[in-house]
């Protein structure tokens, strides 16, 4: 019995376990959201939530204690533009919170080993799949329409480099698709000439 051990170990010897939950600390506080393992998600919530309050315990304190928290938190968190927006918007968000900034929400189980998986994110930053991905499709310039078919055709026409071919009816070929050099009014020689088989 594994009575009053405290941590998962998650498989890892102890500083691959310690730089799996700084990465995954990263990824949540850049991203407000990521999918992982329940195991792991249970092992990452109180290390994240533990770096926000020393966050806000920073702000709160100002002055000196400001400085030190957040040179304590950069142990943790090395990129200097998650480390920012820590310090700036996220413990700020959670000032008045005294605690629970973290949801796990289950989310089924892995394909390829039926692990179960979990989303975890920030409270605040609900995150919507469906609501994403038309954001990112309006960011890019293009309008989402129909279904499976569509998106085959739409595929199909960028890897054939025709996406222009549409909007004069596909009769001109795209400048993309003619050969380098050549012009279409002469043919293309293959094989041998009959004339110099000695050479």
């Amino acid at each position: 019995m594994r009575h009053r051990v405290a941590h998962r170990k998650l498989g890892r010897v102890t500083e691959h376990r310690i730089a799996l939950l700084r990465n995954q600390a990263t990824a949540i506080l850049e991203h407000e959201h990521i999918i992982t393992t329940v195991p792991k998600a249970k092992e990452l919530r109180p290390y994240v939530e533990q770096l926000i309050t020393v966050a806000k315990r920073g702000i709160a304190a100002g002055g000196p204690q400001l400085l030190h928290a957040r040179r304590t938190v950069a142990k943790d968190i090395a990129n200097r533009d998650v480390l920012k927006k820590l310090f700036d918007t996220l413990a700020p968000r959670f000032a008045e919170r005294p605690g629970g900034y973290v949801r796990i929400l289950r989310a089924g189980v892995r394909r390829g080993d039926a692990a179960p998986i979990a989303l975890i994110e920030l409270l605040g930053s609900e995150f919507d799949p469906k609501k994403a991905e038309a954001e990112s499709d309006a960011k890019s310039g293009k309008a989402k329409e129909g279904g499976v078919a569509s998106r085959l055709r739409r595929a199909a026409e960028r890897v054939r480099g025709r996406k222009a071919d549409s909007d004069d009816g596909g009769a001109a070929v795209h400048e993309r698709t003619k050969a380098p050099g050549r012009s279409s009014a002469k043919p293309r020689q293959t094989g041998r000439t009959g004339g110099n088989k000695g050479s």
